[in-house]
């Protein structure tokens, strides 16, 4: 087991915490995917790259393949 007092302990555990809510976040977003069909599915394909577009700007949306 690891010293829990030992440098570092806790940004590794807070890196782990941001991993597994995204992880969870993705997760419980496909579960709603299922369900859709594919118009719904397109829409919200339109949406999320909408979306990236104006978060990061720069057509970097079109280089980038989106699950």
């Amino acid at each position: 087991m690891t010293d829990q007092t030992r440098w570092g302990i806790p940004e590794v555990q807070l890196r782990n915490k941001i991993k597994k809510r995204r992880h969870d976040l993705v997760a419980r977003a496909m579960e709603h995917v299922v369900k859709l069909d594919e118009t719904g599915i397109t829409d919200l394909m339109i949406q999320i790259e909408a979306e990236y577009e104006r978060k990061y700007g720069k057509n970097e949306a079109d280089d980038k393949v989106i699950l």
